[in-house]
């Protein structure tokens, strides 16, 4: 998109009483941004204006809009920021057909075809250590078959769901609740420049948005739109992942659940989708029952299904086993698998790093260790 084509759309968008699905009713009525804001007030009238919407439209926006208009194209050009509009060829499809699609998308990185076989992956952002690993796990297994994993890159699951992609060496897309400049958490610096590198970033949001409260159920609609199935790793009943849940069955697409603890607050929202009816989910398989019958023979093409074998099981050693059965999928402590264990402390310690060098086991911060 040029530096006048997008100060047209972003001129049209910026007067007032010019929402998103007004924006698109007259681009596809007029043609074109350009032509919308030229249009005389009769015919913008017998499009579905009123008399003062008409007039608005005619006048454009104010001298101050114009100069934050001006301000964003630049930035654009600067940032090198790609620009999506609902009638490009390369929209996403998935989003096109939801009720309130974005009329524009800023994007970092590229959007390919096979993106549009997408599984979104959310959840709390005080996640559990089991929680943090599961999504992983599943997000790796389903990259590793083609699927793009879409989320919000948040701390907690949002963050497990993208490195699961990323360490599956798949694709994997994240949606902002800010500008296409920033980066919230700023945190997720490192990550996000990862994302684009293998995926794309996303914002439907002008240059320099903060990361407002208000914005990220927006937000949300897009990373449901954006994807086959939603799965919700984990939630408390507070959570927002929840709203994304609401918006996927709204839009028709499948929510999936991973089950967790009766006992644990971050889990009792996910818990809740699945007495609700959210399809119970084990692994990527699960998933993947349940989407491939909605992709078509070209897009199954382009997957890898039988890249998810089970793994050979490598009976343990005495030692491994009793420390292995120590353990759980819940965080335990090196001291407390010695006590659980009797084992002396070298015994444990060396025993831990046997099974987690053969990928049963997985060290987590403060000397804890969680199951695979």
């Amino acid at each position: 998109m040029d530096e006048a084509f997008l100060t047209q759309w972003l001129s049209l968008r910026a007067v007032d009483g010019v929402g998103d699905r007004t924006l698109l009713k007259l681009i596809h009525a007029f043609g074109s941004s350009n032509a919308v804001l030229h249009a005389p007030s009769g015919d913008l009238v017998a499009a579905g204006c009123s008399s003062d919407l008409a007039d608005a439209i005619r006048r454009g926006p104010s001298a101050e809009i114009r100069r934050q208009i001006d301000h964003q194209v630049t930035a654009v050009a600067r940032l090198k920021v790609r620009i999506l509009t609902f009638f490009d060829d390369n929209y996403p499809v998935r989003l096109k057909a939801i009720p309130d699609p974005p009329p524009l998308l800023y994007v970092s990185g590229e959007l390919l075809p096979q993106d549009a076989v997408g599984v979104a992956i959310v959840g709390g952002r005080r996640a559990t250590p089991a929680g943090r690993v599961v999504t992983e796990e599943i997000a790796k297994d389903l990259a590793k078959c083609g699927v793009t994993i879409v989320s919000g890159l948040a701390r907690g699951i949002d963050a497990a769901a993208h490195r699961g992609a990323l360490a599956g060496k798949g694709r994997t897309i994240a949606v902002l609740g800010c500008g296409i400049d920033r980066t919230y958490p700023s945190e997720h610096q490192a990550l996000r420049r990862t994302i684009e590198s293998h995926g794309a970033v996303l914002s439907e949001l002008p240059i320099g948005a903060a990361p407002q409260s208000h914005h990220f159920p927006r937000r949300n609609r897009i990373i449901s739109g954006l994807s086959i199935g939603v799965l919700v790793s984990e939630a408390a009943t507070d959570s927002g992942s929840l709203i994304t849940a609401r918006l996927a069955l709204e839009q028709g697409r499948d929510v999936f659940a991973v089950p967790g603890s009766i006992k644990e607050e971050a889990c009792r929202g996910s818990n809740r989708l699945i007495k609700e009816g959210a399809k119970l989910i084990e692994g990527a398989r699960d998933i993947l029952d349940e989407i491939l019958p909605q992709v078509d023979a070209r897009q199954r093409a382009m997957l890898h299904v039988d890249r998810i074998v089970a793994d050979a099981v490598v009976p343990l050693r005495h030692e491994e086993a009793t420390v292995y059965e120590a353990l759980s999928y819940e965080a335990r402590s090196v001291d407390a698998v010695i006590e659980s264990t009797g084992l002396h402390a070298a015994q444990v310690v060396a025993t831990l790093l046997s099974l987690e060098l053969g990928g049963r086991i997985r060290q987590l911060p403060g000397q804890q260790y969680i199951r695979l």
